[in-house]
């Protein structure tokens, strides 16, 4: 920014980090920001007298669930926490057999058409926008009660992320490979094959698990709206208020997914 200066003077430059059509646009996105927050404040409806004493009410109710009820596992977990592994993984099983066609539809340099690419990722897109809980009470309506609505809840949620990640993956890989071999006059087939699937396969089997490791997350609390797994066990113990049974089934849930992460991790230093 310059300033005036008389002739034969000097022109001395101010610089400045933002034009001033930079800075008005930063303060209109901080006060619509802070509006934002103000309204939703105010929209949320929060009960001060609720927040006085919450440190009394977690006090009170951690002292109902101790000691955690140990014994109520082997007759009212265990079998739970099996399915809750069973729907976790069936569900990634079939989410990855569902997402890898959807992926490879929705790269460009794989399906160099259009319209097929904006019709996958609008399946990928539908896939994430839909909760699993949602599509667990849409399941459950369908199939009734059970562990068959949750391992399609986790499925048909699980689709977008699989989809998504594998198709970007898919998209970034070196073309180098790819040329070659189609100079070679290879059927598409052995592209896949011989192209693209080795570059991608580290980035796939890490999508894989880690997808896994989400969905034993979530496949513990599907039991609440009906859709099998430990979460049915969990409600039935809120309802009854039976405080000790309700830590032992969140002890469990909080170790099964310690587990997890421990043997998604040594699965990935091994794999890739």
């Amino acid at each position: 920014m310059a300033t005036s200066a008389a002739p034969g003077e000097a022109i001395r430059r101010e610089w400045r980090r933002f034009t001033p059509a930079q800075r008005l646009a930063r303060f209109t996105v901080y006060l619509v920001l802070a509006a934002s927050i103000v309204w939703s404040a105010r929209t949320v409806q929060i009960i001060p007298e609720f927040l006085y004493d919450a440190p009394e009410q977690m006090q009170d109710l951690l002292h109902r669930m101790w000691p955690i009820d140990f014994a109520h596992y082997r007759g009212g977990v265990h079998d739970a926490l099996v399915d809750t592994l069973h729907i976790a993984s069936l569900g990634t099983v079939l989410a990855v057999i569902m997402a890898i066609p959807v992926g490879v539809l929705a790269a460009r340099n794989v399906v160099p058409f259009g319209p097929v690419n904006y019709l996958a990722k609008l399946i990928l897109v539908s896939s994430r926008s839909v909760n699993s809980l949602v599509w667990a009470l849409l399941f459950v309506a369908v199939f009734g009660p059970g562990a068959l609505a949750g391992t399609l809840a986790i499925a048909f949620r699980s689709i977008g992320f699989v989809g998504k990640l594998f198709g970007e993956a898919l998209e970034e890989a070196n073309r180098g490979t790819i040329e070659a071999l189609e100079a070679t006059g290879a059927p598409w087939l052995s592209v896949m094959t011989k192209g693209y699937w080795p570059q991608v396969q580290p980035a796939f089997w890490s999508i894989v698990l880690f997808r896994w490791d989400i969905n034993v997350r979530e496949s513990a609390v599907l039991g609440l709206v009906g859709a099998g797994g430990i979460g049915m066990a969990l409600d039935t113990a809120l309802n009854l208020f039976q405080w000790t049974r309700v830590a032992m089934v969140l002890f469990s849930i909080f170790t099964v997914v310690v587990v997890a992460e421990i043997v998604v991790t040594q699965i990935r230093k091994r794999i890739i």
